[in-house]
């Protein structure tokens, strides 16, 4: 469940578990540590404290940290919809659900439930969201978005709650993708060792928090209203991408060997 973060003038309050509050502390000096963020952007005043789903492009293994400490240096401190996996894992899942981060399991029997259970934390947490419409990192060839999935966009219509895009450009530097799934130690190695040569590297991790999405036209009782506003939302986070990689247009410069470049972008500008 939820708690409410009462986040008023860019400085977070107490109602953030103090876990959490923890957590994103030591993120944020992790982040620094391996490279330099740069954020732009800014969530209006009128957004603070007030339900909030914020939509980011996937880029990498590192991403949510850099994500996690840019809301930390404009005094948000949201919470995340992760996949069940991650809650459930030893250590981290405890410790991630005292934070207070929503779970959703895709193509399990409990996912309608879970959905409306969403539904009603948007519209009574003060915790800005975020999630990855994508559902996992891009897989094409210039790491532009991929297709994505329409479950963000319908939980804001359901909700009636304004969208926030966020670009994002250089975590994908940090540490390698790696492998899909994580069977020895021998999958991790890829990792280490692209993560360790990091802070030495000093990529340059940039955040933008975009305009809210106008979804005023999209009527969410119309048949393929999640499909439409979707787009728009999607559109709105290569909007913002664009200016954040004008020196790698076509394909990233970093080049990870392990990540797979086996889908195509239709969102790609």
């Amino acid at each position: 469940m939820f708690r409410p973060n009462d986040e008023q003038n860019g400085a977070p309050r107490r109602g953030t578990p103090p876990i959490w509050r923890a957590m994103s502390t030591v993120d944020s000096g992790l982040v620094h540590l391996v490279g330099r963020l740069r954020v732009t952007g800014r969530i209006p005043a009128h957004l603070r404290g007030k339900p909030l789903l914020m939509a980011a492009n996937h880029i990498g293994v590192f991403d949510a940290f850099v994500l996690i400490a840019a809301c930390k240096q404009i005094g948000i401190a949201p919470r995340f919809l992760l996949a069940g996996g991650l809650l459930d894992a030893p250590v981290l899942g405890p410790a991630l659900r005292a934070s207070g981060h929503l779970r959703i399991d895709r193509g399990k029997a409990g996912a309608i439930e879970q959905f409306g259970q969403a539904v009603e934390a948007m519209r009574t947490t003060t915790s800005p969201i975020i999630v990855y419409p994508e559902g996992r990192i891009s897989h094409d060839p210039g790491l532009w978005p991929e297709r994505g999935k329409t479950g963000a966009a319908r939980l804001a219509l359901a909700a009636n709650v304004p969208v926030l895009p966020i670009s994002q450009w250089g975590a994908h530097e940090a540490v390698y993708w790696g492998t899909e799934k994580v069977e020895g130690p021998a999958d991790l190695l890829p990792l280490a060792r692209s993560g360790f040569t990091a802070p030495l590297r000093r990529p340059k991790f940039q955040v933008h928090f975009g305009r809210p999405v106008d979804l005023s036209d999209v009527d969410p009782e119309r048949p393929g209203a999640g499909v439409r506003a979707h787009a728009k939302i999607m559109r709105a986070i290569v909007d913002g991408l664009v200016p954040l990689r004008t020196s790698e247009p076509d394909r990233p410069k970093f080049h990870d060997p392990t990540r797979p470049t086996d889908t195509v972008s239709p969102w790609r500008p």
